[in-house]
C-alpha cells in the first residue's frame, strides 16, 4: 500500500513539473570540450557533436527547443545530464547546440526553453 501511494505521489509531482514548465526564460551556457567522452548522469557518454543538454529537473530524454533571444536562432536538444551547477544558468548545452545558437564566442546567452511533446503515433486510418 505504501509503495502504491509513493508511486502516485511521484507521478503527480512529475506531471506538475512538466506541465508548469511549458516555457521558461533564462540563460544558457555550454559544456567544456574537456568533458567530451565522459559519462553523463543518464549513463550516456557526452559527445560534443550531439544535440544534448543538462537540466536540473526535467526527465532524461525530454526534448527542448532552445531559442537564443538575441538572434532568434533555435535548436532542439535532448536532456541527458544534470546541471548546470551555477544558479545563474538554466541549461548547459553541448558544443554542437551552442554552435547552432551562435554562442561559442560569448560563452552564454539569454534563452527561451520550450518542451517539445512527442508526437502521437498516427492510427492506421490516418496513414492512408
Amino acid at each position: 500500500m505504501i509503495k502504491l501511494r509513493t508511486v502516485i505521489i511521484v507521478i503527480c509531482l512529475f506531471c506538475g513539473v512538466t506541465s508548469s514548465f511549458a516555457q521558461e526564460a533564462g540563460n544558457a551556457t555550454y559544456y567544456s570540450n574537456k568533458l567530451h567522452g565522459r559519462y553523463t548522469a543518464s549513463g550516456l557518454r557526452y559527445h560534443k557533436d550531439s544535440l544534448t543538454c543538462a537540466h536540473r529537473t526535467l526527465p532524461f530524454g525530454t526534448r527542448i527547443k532552445v531559442t537564443n533571444t538575441r538572434n532568434q536562432k533555435s535548436v532542439l536538444v535532448t536532456v541527458t545530464d544534470r546541471g548546470p551547477h551555477s544558479k545563474k544558468y538554466n541549461i548547459d548545452l553541448s558544443y554542437a547546440a551552442a554552435k547552432c545558437l551562435d554562442i561559442i564566442q560569448t560563452g552564454s546567452c539569454p534563452v527561451e526553453l520550450q518542451i517539445i511533446k512527442p508526437e502521437e503515433p498516427k492510427s492506421k486510418s490516418e496513414k492512408d
